[in-house]
């Protein structure tokens, strides 16, 4: 499965590294994804999903707001 997250869509991206001085060499940047259980109140079970760690935290808030997920 790709390194993709399920609800951003955050994937790997591309770029550079620079040195001192500024040589380029080509570099990849990957999401922090990590495997978790999110809470359906809809169905009232529980799904296992890959998401971006900023999406978890945003997820966190939504939920003691009383936000729709």
């Amino acid at each position: 499965m790709a390194r993709k997250c399920s609800k951003t869509g955050k994937k790997t991206s591309s770029g550079q590294t620079r040195s001192k001085s500024m040589r380029s060499t080509k570099r990849t940047f990957k999401p922090n994804i990590q495997k978790t259980r999110i809470y359906d109140p809809a169905t009232g079970e529980y799904k296992k999903v890959k998401v971006a760690a900023s999406y978890i935290r945003t997820l966190a808030k939504r939920m003691q707001a009383g936000k729709k997920v």
